[in-house]
């Protein structure tokens, strides 16, 4: 694996760590790369339960190099064979059935929000800021920003951001629905500590729990969009079924009803 992404697996958690601090995680080429090789053995490994996301340094993701995209590329066409690259990464993550949590301190932006709206359930800073600002370098939203915005915080919300020159703060990212808790610190090193910390705390959540029905629950919902009103019900059915199947589902209906029997005597 590429020094531009750190990428591990412990006890049935995967950690894919963005590893470019210095031009705050934004997404060259061998990151880019990296990010897709990386996110692809995580989901498609027997060991992985779960998956961490995070970033080292001050920001969590500022979206595309923009640096190497001035000095490197020469026409538009590049630029998309890269977006295509990452965006492999993305439907790996999307697509897959392991539920995925965010440590996402400091700042996002550009294509890095639509890197956060992979994940499933995001942990941010008393201090983070996240926001599209592609227009202020004359570029359009790309890295499912348009395909996951709108679903996330509506679509009327999503035009205030990609049309206006804005980051939200962490308080109205959460009001948004953009992210799920805020964590704060005495400094921004120790705020992005807690928050890896607690993203933790959420996947080991998962793993000690009925990681499988989490992962099956997260899938049901990310792909829902594909099927009509009646596949999706008939989805939840056959799905429900199979998790009946499993013997950590047997195991935990049938002390969930002994308990519940003992509790009605």
């Amino acid at each position: 694996m590429s020094d531009a992404i750190q990428f591990s697996v412990d006890e049935g958690l995967a950690r894919l760590t963005l590893n470019r601090p210095t031009r705050l995680n934004a997404f060259g080429s061998e990151l880019a790369h990296a990010w897709r090789d990386a996110t692809a053995e995580a989901t498609s490994r027997d060991d992985v339960r779960a998956i961490i996301l995070d970033a080292a340094g001050p920001a969590f993701c500022a979206g595309g190099d923009v640096i190497e995209m001035a000095s490197t590329m020469g026409d538009g066409s590049p630029l998309t064979e890269l977006a295509g690259v990452i965006n492999e990464g993305i439907r790996s993550l999307t697509e897959s059935a392991i539920p995925v949590v965010a440590a996402a301190h400091g700042t996002t932006a550009g294509g890095g929000l639509g890197i956060l709206l992979s994940t499933d359930y995001a942990v941010v800073g008393s201090r983070s800021k996240i926001g599209s600002l592609y227009a202020n370098i004359g570029l359009t939203p790309d890295l499912s920003v348009s395909a996951q915005l709108a679903d996330a915080v509506g679509s009327r919300r999503a035009l205030q951001l990609v049309l206006q020159d804005r980051l939200l703060s962490a308080e109205e990212a959460l009001e948004w629905g953009l992210v799920a808790e805020i964590v704060t610190g005495e400094d921004a090193e120790d705020e992005a500590s807690r928050v890896r910390a607690r993203a933790e705390e959420i996947a080991r959540f998962w793993l000690a729990g009925a990681a499988a029905a989490y992962g099956e629950a997260k899938r049901l919902v990310r792909s829902q969009p594909s099927r009509s009103f009646a596949e999706q019900l008939a989805e939840e059915a056959r799905s429900i079924g199979a998790a009946f199947d499993t013997p950590d589902a047997r195991a935990r209906v049938a002390a969930f009803a002994a308990a519940s029997a003992k509790r009605a005597r």
